[in-house]
């Protein structure tokens, strides 16, 4: 079948000035496709149905007055007469209105009714748009859809919006003829069952990005923690102490030292809750117990908190490029501090910031990696095995260089007691704790008698029944407390 969504709506204008749309041929075979209302998305949606070939009747309060709006190949008509012609209507008009259509309540008896309306806000209670309209018509089929399409996806087509379309409703007959437009105009429908799911599709374009709350806080948080932290080190400190005003290094300086505190902490957040889940099974013997909400709700955030690390790795990288070049200059000065050309003792510092740059571009490519792989249309084209080795084994691989290159930083910093403002330690020993434990508990869950136990669990061995089965049948006997005593 023709990708119907990459056909071209809108051609260019003629001598005329007028716009002309694709001469599309209409299926008499096909049923009459009737839109109750005149609004933008009924107008983008005439369009598509024309040009998929299907005859559109439009009803309007004012036909006259919206004729001009719509494609030549559409009837506008009066409602009623719509509602006559039609085999199955979409209904696009405000779902407080949805009263004023109760003259055509005869008329819309034993039709589908394609329901495309959202509500202002978010709905838990109900019920939904489509289930009072249904209420209001308990004689034709609801089908409840398309209201996740917008009207410029209908226009532009597929490349500049999503495909899928939403369908539920109680009638199945009625929710297969919807589908079969959704197949003719281009889109992907997805059943999701009855009309009681009509609540959450209508809650769907509402949504203000969900996964996404939890880690962009915690990102916020830490970047206000960290950079308070090093105001007072950087800023306040001399400022206090020495009489110095060092106000200027808040705008790129102070931020480019919390972007990477920031990374490094919310990259080890990323695998924390794989470790905490190991542990759990590893102590309770089997893989069937629920973990806590908390921290299932974790283990669902881990993309959106790598994606924010790597938001704040590649912000890093880019403030370092706008660093002064009197940096440049005195990191070139200590370079070329030798004294002869014979001497072969190279300076600790330049080493220091050599090896600290070099690691950190490599955690940085290792982090693309990652953050690439994360997305749907690349991680489509990669099996299970890959991805996991991917998200898994480069993950680790890229925290470990990214701990690497902030010990790089700090070098022996942490035992110079001038570096302790206000008796505070430098910011990198705070943030290099959480990568230490994840790592630390990395290696520990690699240990042979660790990891074959909890292969052992996760695929399906459990320890209270395998001890059950192991004891004698006298000792079974005696009761579940000794059964219980030894598996604690």
């Amino acid at each position: 079948m023709p990708d119907e969504m990459s056909r071209r709506l809108i051609l260019e204008r003629g001598d005329g000035g007028a716009r002309h749309f694709e001469d599309a041929v209409p299926d008499l075979s096909s049923p009459v496709i009737g839109i109750l209302g005149t609004g933008d998305f009924s107008r983008s949606l005439a369009r598509r149905l024309v040009a998929s070939g299907y005859q559109v009747v439009v009803g309007s309060r004012t036909p006259t007055r919206f004729v001009a709006l719509f494609p030549e190949e559409a009837e506008v008509t009066t409602q009623l007469e719509a509602a006559n012609k039609a085999d199955l209507i979409f209904v696009a008009v405000y779902p407080e209105h949805h009263s004023t259509l109760m003259d055509l309540k005869q008329t819309l008896a034993g039709k589908t009714l394609v329901d495309v309306s959202n509500s202002l806000s978010i709905n838990h209670k109900g019920p939904s748009n489509a289930e009072l309209l249904a209420d209001y018509f308990p004689g034709s089929f609801v089908v409840k859809g398309f209201n996740t399409v917008s009207a410029w996806t209908l226009q532009m087509g597929a490349r500049d919006g999503g495909r899928q379309v939403f369908l539920c409703s109680n009638s199945q007959t009625a929710k297969n003829l919807v589908k079969s437009i959704c197949h003719r105009m281009g889109f992907v429908p997805v059943d999701m069952g009855l009309l009681s799911s009509s609540l959450e599709i209508e809650n769907l374009p509402l949504y203000l990005f969900p996964s996404w709350r939890l880690p962009v806080l915690c990102m916020l948080i830490l970047f206000i923690f960290f950079y308070l932290y090093n105001f007072v080190q950087d800023v306040l400190h001399p400022f206090i102490t020495q009489h110095k005003g060092a106000f200027y290094k808040m705008p790129i300086e102070v931020v480019n030292v919390t972007l990477p505190s920031v990374a490094l902490v919310m990259l080890a957040l990323v695998y924390l809750p794989g470790l905490l889940a190991a542990v759990l099974q590893l102590w309770s013997g089997t893989k069937y117990n629920r973990f806590p909400n908390w921290l299932d709700r974790w283990l669902t955030s881990r993309k959106q908190l790598g994606l924010c690390s790597f938001l704040c790795a590649a912000l890093h990288a880019v403030y370092s490029l706008c660093l002064p070049l009197r940096k440049s200059a005195q990191f070139i000065n200590m370079a070329y501090k030798q004294k002869s050309m014979e001497d072969f003792s190279v300076d600790e510092e330049v080493w220091r910031k050599e090896l600290y740059l070099s690691v950190g571009i490599m955690a940085l490519g290792l982090l693309s990696l990652l953050a690439v792989t994360s997305l749907p249309s690349v991680a489509g084209t990669i099996n299970w095995r890959e991805f996991s080795f991917i998200q898994s084994t480069l993950g680790y691989c890229a925290l470990f260089m990214a701990t690497v290159h902030t010990l790089f930083y700090g070098w022996n910093h942490a035992f110079v007691l001038a570096r302790y403002h206000f008796y505070m330690p430098p910011t990198f020993v705070l943030v290099l704790v959480l990568p230490f434990v994840v790592l630390l508990g990395r290696a520990a869950l690699c240990l042979p008698c660790v990891a074959r136990r909890l292969r052992k669990i996760r695929r399906g061995w459990e320890r209270n029944r395998h001890i059950r089965f192991m004891l004698p049948a006298e000792d079974c006997c005696n009761g579940v407390e000794d059964v219980s005593n030894v598996t604690s």
